[in-house]
């Protein structure tokens, strides 16, 4: 969520005021801005995105809640020590946190382990241990509608009896210390990205978060008009015309046997009514096709944690196999290939699977995403259900992203086009008639460079290196992975470095290049990605040879509120994944927002970026889908390349030989070696065309004036990418309610009695 200051005041409509006020109490607003820690629940996208989601939903009027665990630690606080990642505990909440209201009224019971007993009036889960799930709200602001939605994250607490029911040995003091067993669930968060981990204390944190809100949402159900209530039972048959649940990725989609469960063993539903409304409610968003990143719950951990869940799991899949069977009689792969149980040396849970099977719908984050996921992923199941797969392309909000972040640009964008562009970002395209004008290209110009300058302050005061703030600001920050080829962008700076110490006194465009994101911890080749980057920073930032024409940074503690510093101060973007690998993105579109061009492949969101500004207003390069795919059947041999290239051999060789690190002239042979041997990501295959590509950005950064007007081009094609166009698409094609435009009165106005937020009452 990042900091929650400046957001809430602009959505209010407050800026102005508060500074003034701050102002006049002898105080600095920004200072004061700069004391907020980040709130840091999730790892890189799939977090961010759910915040930009919450900030358009409120903005759009929906009736939304957005609901998570309240970690007690957040992302780590990533050190960069003799240029290696180190990890200190994100202690966020040591200050408290004055946006977050405990809400003790609402705490509910959790339970794990225990046995399932089966008997004429159905299934009993028990003998379980209980966690009580304590809820934090904290107020989601719209943006000037006067609408304010929640945000209910829990927080794990232990019963008071806890330990001490079970005929205890007397021994109460370790039964209070045990306490903190119970608690651990909400203590911190899991730090990979896009890696699955299948440890125990990660599956409780699923299951946690799952059960405490389904709960939630059922008594809000049964609270309202619509859970009628025949003094026996509540009527479930509108559940799904008034709850959408859509889930974020697979980690909640242990939700889907649990309300199963929640109808079947204790509403006493019969299965087919509750299915049916179970997939009616469910709709499943995914964010990655990494092989690596897809959740596979190991059956035996679940039979021991959940044993009801897995027999509901048994279940669906029985169902749903039959149902294959029937329709593909003797093709027993297909069986084998759409089970939800993996076969193999230990039995396996696919999750993905289950959302599937489980959800009305299931989409991608972008076109090409999407049609992967249809023709490759789950190619059976889109066989099968074709109308359920759908593509709702990923988004940015403008508030945070363009009002709060870039104050100057979005300031110019009203003086030219009027405000109501921050609510409709489509209007961005009148920016299009404005693209000849000479004193608006200047404009554009010179708050880029101010903000180059106010970043290239920070750099110096942080990093003690003098930045030239005419250089350009090449920007690669996201989190490091192999398939975001931060490594082929450190190929291209050695190869720059190379070319300058070659012709000292040839034309070379300045770069300042800044690299920055977090390494999951246990992420060994990563790691090594960012030592190497610190080596070549070290070499490169102490040449005479190089003075101020390359300068490298590796910026340290990559976060929301580091984001919103250097991404309105970038030229060009780095956006270079493998093609296939990056489900969308969405830092592209950010960058995109304010003023910076684009180097990248043609994958993710970026395929849409160049549809929407046209593909000779991006810098695109390298193998597209297809040529990954017929390499791959020819089979990826780094070896050809390196023979091929004399730059690529240079730079490799210095990396292998020790330029880079003298003292330690072998610790970078892991690095070398997965280039060589087994490099999924195919980085030599795209160098050259990456290398060639960088030329044409240094030659057209020489034209000030073109590369502004490009620029220009790029912000009035970036209304597409706002979280609102995202969030109205979802809620027209899945969730099936209809955004209100209505702005609320302030609570100090009589409020309409007719007047209602939402004409569909369903709550997302």
């Amino acid at each position: 969520m990042g900091r929650t200051l400046q957001n809430t005041m602009i959505n209010l409509g407050l800026q102005n005021a508060c500074d003034e006020a701050v102002y006049q109490l002898g105080l600095d607003m920004e200072e004061l801005e700069e004391i907020e820690e980040d709130a840091g629940l999730g790892n890189g996208g799939l977090g961010r995105l759910a915040a930009c989601f919450l900030d358009s939903m409120a903005t759009l009027g929906l009736a939304a809640y957005g609901y998570g665990i309240r970690y007690e630690y957040g992302i780590f606080n990533q050190k960069i020590r003799d240029g290696w990642q180190v990890e200190e505990a994100d202690d966020w909440l040591r200050h408290g946190n004055p946006w977050e209201k405990a809400r003790p009224e609402y705490m509910l019971p959790v339970h794990f382990y225990g046995r399932v007993e089966h008997s004429a009036s159905g299934a009993k889960w028990i003998d379980t241990q209980v966690v009580l799930a304590l809820p934090y709200d904290t107020p989601v602001p719209g943006y000037m509608n006067n609408t304010v939605n929640t945000m209910r994250l829990w927080s794990a607490r232990a019963p008071n009896d806890f330990n001490l029911r079970d005929f205890n040995v007397g021994d109460y003091i370790q039964a209070v210390l045990d306490r903190n067993l119970a608690e651990n669930i909400s203590r911190v968060l899991y730090p990979n990205d896009n890696f699955f981990e299948g440890k125990e204390l990660r599956l409780k944190q699923e299951y946690f978060v799952v059960a405490a809100t389904l709960q939630d949402i059922i008594r809000r159900f049964k609270a309202s008009k619509f859970g009628s209530t025949d003094t026996v039972r509540t009527v479930f048959d509108s559940f799904p015309d008034q709850v959408a649940i859509q889930l974020n990725d697979t980690h909640p989609a242990m939700a889907i046997p649990e309300l199963m469960r929640i109808f079947v063993d204790i509403e006493k539903l019969p299965w087919d009514k509750a299915w049916d409304i179970t997939r009616r409610t469910f709709a499943y968003t995914n964010h990655t096709v990494l092989p690596e990143a897809l959740e596979r719950w190991p059956v035996d951990l679940v039979e021991k944690l959940l044993p009801r869940h897995l027999q509901i799991i048994y279940e669906i899949n029985q169902r749903h196999l039959d149902n294959i069977a029937s329709l593909f009689p003797d093709d027993v792969d297909r069986l084998r290939r759409m089970s939800l149980i993996e076969e193999g040396d230990t039995k396996r849970i696919n999750m993905a699977h289950l959302c599937i099977v489980g959800s009305h719908a299931v989409n991608g984050v972008a076109k090409i995403h999407s049609e992967i996921v249809k023709t490759q992923v789950f190619e059976d199941f889109a066989a099968l259900e074709p109308e359920k797969f759908q593509n709702k392309t990923n988004g940015i909000t403008p508030r945070r992203w363009l009002l709060l972040c870039n104050p100057g640009l979005a300031e110019l964008i009203a003086e030219k086009i009027g405000e109501d562009y921050v609510r409709d970002l489509s209007q961005l395209t009148k920016l299009h008639e404005f693209v000849d004008d000479d004193l608006f290209i200047r404009e554009v110009a010179k708050v880029k460079q101010e903000n180059k300058v106010k970043f290239a302050l920070y750099l110096e005061k942080e990093y003690k290196v003098k930045i030239n703030p005419s250089s350009m600001f090449d920007v690669h920050v996201k989190r490091i992975h192999e398939y975001k080829r931060q490594l082929m962008n450190c190929l291209h700076i050695i190869t720059m470095y190379n070319r300058i110490r070659r012709d000292p006194s040839k034309l070379f465009v300045p770069r300042t290049v800044i690299i920055g994101g977090k390494a999951a911890p246990g992420y060994h080749m990563a790691k090594m990605i960012i030592k190497l980057i610190n080596a070549v920073a070290q070499v490169v930032n102490n040449d005479p040879m190089v003075g101020s024409k390359l300068k490298v940074i590796f910026l340290e503690n990559y976060r929301v509120s580091l984001a919103e510093k250097v991404i309105p101060a970038t030229d060009l973007s780095e956006q270079i994944s493998t093609a296939g690998t990056e489900a969308s993105g969405t830092g592209n579109m950010k960058f995109m927002l304010n003023g910076a061009l684009t180097i990248g492949t043609m994958d993710g969101a970026n395929v849409e970026m160049a549809e929407e500004a046209g593909e000779e207003n991006l810098f695109i390069f390298g193998m597209r889908v297809e040529d990954v795919t017929e390499l791959d059947k020819k089979g990826y041999n780094a070896q050809l390349y390196y023979e091929r290239l004399p730059e690529l051999k240079q730079a490799v060789d210095q990396i292998k030989s020790g330029f880079f690190s003298p003292k330690e002239p072998n610790l970078f042979s892991d690095v070398v070696n997965m280039l060589f041997h087994h490099d999924r990501f195919k980085v030599f295959a795209d160098y050259e065309a990456y290398v060639k590509c960088q030329e044409k950005v240094s030659e057209l950064y020489l034209n000030s004036k073109a590369w502004t007007k490009m620029v220009i081009r790029n912000i009035a094609a970036a209304g597409k990418f706002s979280s609102d166009r995202t969030i109205k698409e979802y809620a027209r094609d899945i969730w099936h309610v209809e955004p209100s435009d209505l702005k609320i009165p302030p609570p100090n106005e009589p409020r309409d009695a007719g007047q209602d937020k939402t004409p569909n009452g369903t709550a997302a």
